[in-house]
């Protein structure tokens, strides 16, 4: 079986140490101690050791934090530019472990659409967004001309979720408690920068804009009834402003937009997610991933677990390759492989 890994993160070597340099405002001592994510000699050797049973690439993206989080808008140019050129070489010198790479950029600054241009030209086949652009939400108007670019492009948008410790579960508290701001805030995000694309318009605005949610669409799919009906009654819950009006705005019902996603398997090796998710949106619009390199045993759990969750599942042999990888081609232009059964 053919295997596009097409979400996970690696950090090239100029960014690494420019980042070490400035002392990134989130540079944790988990990113320094999970070398597959910064050391490119671990990471080809975790790579190999799944091809020794299938044809297994990946798509890289950078880790977290966010380029803007890390330093004023000139710094954030600059590293951006350092992660995309760094990738570009990776996936040049690497071509049988990495298939492409996702664009990172700027987000808080007025170069981030002309640094997306540049990587989409220097081969890019998409962009990693995160939730939210030092708190500031994706339908904020400066963020617009970005997924204007991406449309026209015809390249997706990679939406990663972002949040720390310091949005609070409760207004009494200055900081959220117990990792929750990770656990259960990270699918919030997802989810709240998936609603605001629709319900802001901005998906009506660019019919071409091709958006995949991380980590299976988030919340989406388990909340179908919410989303769905839920959604259909828009402002019946809210009195100091007519919702309604969003409704009529509307091309079509909440729900059709969030079906039109895209989303990834990657779920940290959980088979009802799995199954919820490709319920939810069909085996035409899920990409394998695994968000390699962080799990617990630092970059090959997540791989192995995902690829035994959809062996175990009675997918058509179809649906499988759809899932696995022939998606990925499609979706991010990667070229056509033959796979075993293809040869066979």
């Amino acid at each position: 079986m053919r295997y596009i890994d097409c979400f996970n993160h690696f950090f090239p070597p100029a960014l690494w140490q420019r980042m070490q340099n400035i002392g990134g405002k989130d540079i944790s001592k988990r990113m320094a101690g999970i070398p597959a994510i910064y050391d490119i000699g671990e990471r080809l050797k975790l790579i190999e050791r799944f091809q020794r049973d299938n044809d297994y690439t990946q798509v890289i993206s950078l880790g977290m934090p966010p380029i803007e989080a890390m330093g004023d808008a000139a710094i954030a140019s600059e590293l951006a530019k350092l992660a995309n050129d760094g990738l570009a070489e990776l996936i040049a010198k690497h071509p049988k472990h990495f298939c492409g790479w996702l664009a990172s950029l700027p987000m808080d600054s007025p170069d981030a659409a002309r640094e997306l241009e540049r990587a989409f030209a220097a081969g890019a086949c998409g962009v990693q967004i995160h939730s939210n652009v030092n708190g500031a939400p994706l339908d904020d108007a400066r963020f617009f001309p970005v997924f204007e670019v991406a449309a026209k492009a015809g390249r997706p948008v990679f939406l990663h979720p972002s949040r720390a410790s310091d949005m609070p579960d409760y207004k009494t508290e200055d900081k959220s408690k117990y990792e929750i701001w990770w656990t259960f805030g990270w699918p919030y995000e997802t989810s709240t920068a998936m609603a605001r694309l629709v319900f802001s318009g901005i998906v009506d605005r660019l019919p071409a804009l091709k958006v995949l949610a991380h980590h299976l669409g988030a919340m989406i799919p388990y909340f179908e009834g919410r989303v769905g009906p839920g959604w259909d009654q828009l402002g019946k819950r809210t009195s100091d402003e007519d919702l309604t009006e969003v409704l009529k705005r509307l091309k079509r019902r909440p729900f059709d937009y969030f079906k039109d996603f895209y989303a990834d398997t990657a779920v940290f090796g959980s088979r009802p997610a799995t199954v919820c998710g490709l319920e939810f949106y069909g085996a035409d619009r899920v990409l394998f991933a695994s968000d390699c390199p962080f799990d617990p045993e630092r970059g090959s759990g997540y791989i192995r677990d995902t690829i035994a969750i959809l062996e175990s599942l009675p997918l058509s042999a179809e649906d499988r390759d759809k899932i696995c990888f022939r998606n990925a081609e499609t979706l991010l232009g990667i070229a056509p492989a033959k796979s075993a059964r293809d040869a066979a």
